[in-house]
């Protein structure tokens, strides 16, 4: 079910992983953002929007990874955006993608996968601000509801997972700092962070993820193998 963390902004997560739906009520409806993940649970979503009695104008994926580039065919035929960066590596990755969804979850609607468009220079009346980076894959975005104290991190700032980093390249670690950095002066803003995976955050657990999430990633910077009670050691 959604579960309201803020006004007009409701999450509602998976079993699978923990993955985390996030709807918010714009001016002219409702924006879905990564929903998923198995067939049951998006048309329980479909049940969940019907209740609320808002038409759904819109949806988005935070990045091009399968299981955040899903749709349903009960919230309508609708403008589903990301940004350029994301639209490229999920349009070339499609099928890759199809492959993966029906290897990890049941019931997905996988013509509609990554079917996803670039989002307008003028924000596509998306609500919010949208802070794109590299840390976790390319195209990534975060959005800022600073209006209504939420900041959607996508897969950052977890409690059940350690950072994940997104292409292999020299200096994907500082790639990862820097937009915990940019994502930390959003942060400034907000008092509840939804991670793409794992609990939403709220007031002084905030920071706390930060905290965590720089931790893990200075560890690694300085040789180390860091252990993190979210996953063990990774490197």
């Amino acid at each position: 079910m959604l579960n309201e963390v803020a006004d007009g902004v409701w999450v509602r997560q998976s079993g699978w992983v923990w993955s985390n739906t996030t709807v918010v009520r714009g001016e002219a409806g409702l924006l879905v953002v990564d929903p998923g993940i198995n067939g049951a649970e998006l048309n329980e979503l479909a049940d969940d929007l019907d209740r609320l009695g808002i038409p759904v104008v819109a949806g988005f994926s935070t990045h091009p990874h399968w299981d955040h580039l899903l749709w349903h065919p009960r919230f309508g035929d609708v403008p589903r955006y990301a940004t350029s960066a994301c639209v490229q590596v999920a349009t070339e990755a499609r099928e890759r993608g199809q492959k993966m969804a029906a290897e990890s979850a049941s019931g997905i609607p996988l013509e509609l996968l990554g079917l996803v468009t670039p989002l307008p220079a003028d924000g596509g009346g998306l609500p919010g601000e949208t802070i794109e980076h590299e840390a976790h894959a390319v195209g990534h975005a975060a959005l800022l509801l600073a209006d209504r104290g939420v900041l959607l991190a996508g897969d950052m700032l977890s409690d059940v997972l350690v950072p994940i980093f997104g292409p292999d390249r020299p200096d994907r670690l500082d790639v990862y700092a820097a937009a915990l950095d940019r994502l930390g002066e959003a942060a400034g803003q907000v008092d509840v962070v939804i991670p793409g995976h794992g609990a939403v955050a709220r007031g002084p657990e905030v920071a706390a993820r930060f905290a965590a999430d720089h931790a893990y990633v200075d560890g690694l910077r300085r040789g180390e193998q860091p252990v993190d009670a979210r996953f063990g050691p990774r490197g």
